[in-house]
């Protein structure tokens, strides 16, 4: 698999111009900012909150009912999901006043007798998402500060930092069409994915302005070993999104296990799209830097 791509993409590179490799990657990231433009303008957020950013209730009962009749026995409070989990069946409501988050306890408390409640109120909701927020910030200006550092020079500095920005709103945007909510698991499929992209990245880029030979050269062989690393990782992880979504196929007992198999689909997304803008988007942009009149015997030797 990863010798036929990096043939794909190798060849597809020498054939192609700098603009033209260009103009895939810069489209897509086109269409994944509008996508979280238009659910901020429509919800007031880019992507889905889960409950731990917006506050809500969660109800785990053990009981032989299925989702589905759980969901129309509660349809009258604000449920947004009911799923299950082993014996027991999780039921996640929205934000609710006093009064009827009183009523909805007493209502599964008298019906059920091994009840779990667990409510998170706006304000810490609220105080998660200003977290989370800083948390995504403060990795992407530390990545920053430490790429600059490495190579001292602004424009392979701004390649990466450009590809790893475009890898997350990728990845986001497919959170918001795919309706998977962001929690405090997703947040951090998205930190590791900067930590990813930052690896390809750096990759790509210290061998073009470190290592010695032609500029073809360069990029062929950081290929080899950069889908190399990314094939195995999604491998990995496509590994993982199997036995976390479909559990119950091997052994009808099991039940998927919702939080893996989110952070794992987008992960994968996240990855292929890193795959996209490190060998089209950053090469372009070094391939371009690189060429330029002023460093022709100086990159390409």
């Amino acid at each position: 698999m990863a010798t036929g791509l990096t043939e794909f993409l190798d060849n597809f590179v020498k054939n192609h111009d700098n603009r033209q490799l260009l103009a895939v990657p810069l489209a897509v990231l086109a269409v994944s900012l509008a996508v979280l433009l238009v659910s901020f303008a429509s919800s007031g957020s880019p992507v889905t909150l889960g409950m731990e950013f917006q506050g809500g209730t969660q109800i785990s009962v053990e009981t032989t009912d299925s989702p589905a009749v759980l969901e129309e026995m509660y349809s009258s409070y604000p449920i947004k999901d009911a799923r299950q989990a082993g014996s027991r069946v999780i039921m996640q409501f929205g934000i609710m006043d006093n009064e009827e988050q009183r009523q909805l306890e007493d209502d599964v408390m008298g019906r059920y007798s091994n009840v779990e409640i667990k409510q998170i109120g706006p304000v810490y909701g609220q105080e998660l998402q200003v977290q989370a927020l800083r948390a995504v910030f403060i990795s992407f200006i530390g990545m920053s500060i430490v790429v600059f550092l490495i190579f001292r020079s602004i424009t392979p500095s701004f390649a990466v930092v450009l590809s790893a920005f475009s890898d997350i709103m990728i990845a986001a945007a497919f959170m918001r069409i795919a309706g998977i909510e962001l929690s405090l698991g997703t947040v951090a499929a998205l930190l590791m994915l900067i930590g990813y992209s930052v690896d390809s990245d750096i990759l790509l880029t210290n061998r073009m302005l470190k290592r010695r030979g032609t500029v073809v050269e360069k990029i062929s062989r950081a290929m080899q070993t950069g889908i190399t690393m990314t094939t195995t990782t999604l491998a990995a992880l496509v590994v993982m999104y199997i036995v976390s979504t479909f559990p119950y196929l091997v052994i009808p007992s099991f039940t998927q296990i919702t939080l893996l198999s989110q952070i794992s689909s987008v992960l994968i997304v996240g990855l292929l799209a890193d795959i996209m803008n490190t060998w089209l988007l950053n090469t372009g942009i070094l391939r371009w830097y690189v060429t330029k009149p002023e460093f022709r015997g100086r990159y390409n030797r």
